[in-house]
């Protein structure tokens, strides 16, 4: 099904204030995942909405594909805001509460290769289920690359298992015999599962936005577990009196929570590696074409970068789903550099680096 968001008013969100309301937007990697979060921005209506982008490697690529700024928390065009979490998903989110101007929804986007599930406990089992309100987790699945032994990913099989909502996306790239199975697939793993047919991301906002589908009672016992590993550390927060957010009565005794780096543990499950590449230098787009079709690693998932050539004076942004990649393109709003980072399995970083050094001018 690709539906586009309606605009006439009868369409329009109507939130009411229990909490933040929080939609958590999973699935592996290259499934689309980005495209979603800019299809929700544009097609916001009259909300303000908080997005935060959980990324994997040492370079943010992610919030940089929303909009084009360096700061770790910016202000978009159109009233909402986009936050990268870099110390922790709690302190991410209590400085998206702790605003002077409210917001009205906030979504959060995690890496391709993580287990949803501590980030769903953290807004459960914290401090912050006080604050916030889980609506739904929301899965991609890229209808033309997933399978059923989808890289014998343990994170990806996880990811279908905790999802409310399946957004089988990319079902243009795929028949309608591979479609079916899939969903076959996710029923087989989610018994009952709510699945939209996608492409680009496109769907309705009110079939994903407030719809109340996260069975929070279910996490009862996980919540349990997931306590007796928390390490109680106070943060120093500047403005924890704001009457407006209601949490005035709150210490802020934020837990120094282990899953919040928890990327670690499903690299050694499913064998994923990151390697970032970073360069004030621009590439020769020859040698770079030669690169990508030529010279790069087989093991090579995904791959995603802002890209500085020498023949041209444009930003391209660089999106790598193996086997398919494609270059947009839009005006620089910083200093040109390279940024890259590639994601797959057992990779070696030194020769991928040599070889987009030799791409340079």
């Amino acid at each position: 099904m690709n539906t586009t968001i309606a605009s006439s008013p009868n369409h329009n969100l109507n939130i009411p204030k229990r909490g933040m309301p929080v939609t958590i937007v999973t699935g592996f990697l290259g499934s689309g995942k980005t495209t979603l979060l800019n299809q929700i921005l544009k097609n916001k209506e009259d909300l303000k909405v908080a997005v935060l982008v959980n990324e994997f490697g040492d370079i943010n690529i992610d919030s940089q594909l929303l909009v084009s700024t360096e700061e770790d928390m910016m202000e978009l065009s159109n009233g909402c805001i986009c936050c990268t979490i870099n110390d922790g998903l709690v302190d991410a989110v209590y400085r998206v509460l702790e605003r002077e101007e409210s917001i009205d929804y906030m979504i959060i986007e995690t890496t391709g290769v993580a287990d949803p599930l501590p980030i769903i406990l953290t807004f459960l089992g914290t401090e912050l289920k006080d604050l916030t309100n889980l609506d739904s987790i929301i899965t991609l699945v890229d209808a033309e690359a997933f399978n059923r032994e989808h890289f014998n990913s343990e994170t990806a099989i996880k990811q279908i298992t905790y999802g409310d909502m399946i957004l089988l996306n990319k079902t243009d790239l795929a028949s309608q015999e591979k479609v079916e199975d899939l969903e076959d697939y996710i029923r087989e793993i989610k018994s009952g599962a709510k699945i939209l047919r996608t492409n680009y991301g496109h769907v309705a906002l009110p079939l994903i936005l407030d719809v109340a589908l996260t069975p929070k009672d279910e996490y009862t016992s996980f919540k349990e577990d997931n306590h007796e590993h928390h390490d109680h550390a106070h943060h120093d927060h500047k403005h924890h009196d704001h009457e407006h957010h209601d949490h005035k009565h709150h210490d802020h005794e934020h837990h120094d929570h282990k899953h919040h780096h928890h990327h670690s543990h499903h690299l050694e499950n499913d064998g994923f590696v990151s390697v970032s590449f970073k360069v004030d230098r621009p590439f020769d787009i020859h040698k770079f074409e030669n690169f990508l079709t030529e010279e790069m690693p087989e093991d090579v998932f995904r791959a995603k970068g802002i890209l500085w050539f020498t023949e041209s004076k444009l930003r391209h942004i660089f999106q790598l789903s193996s086997p398919r990649y494609n270059l947009d393109v839009d005006e620089w709003r910083t200093t040109p550099k390279n940024e890259l980072v590639f994601i797959g399995r057992h990779l070696k970083a030194n020769e991928i680096r040599s070889r987009l050094e030799e791409c340079l001018v």
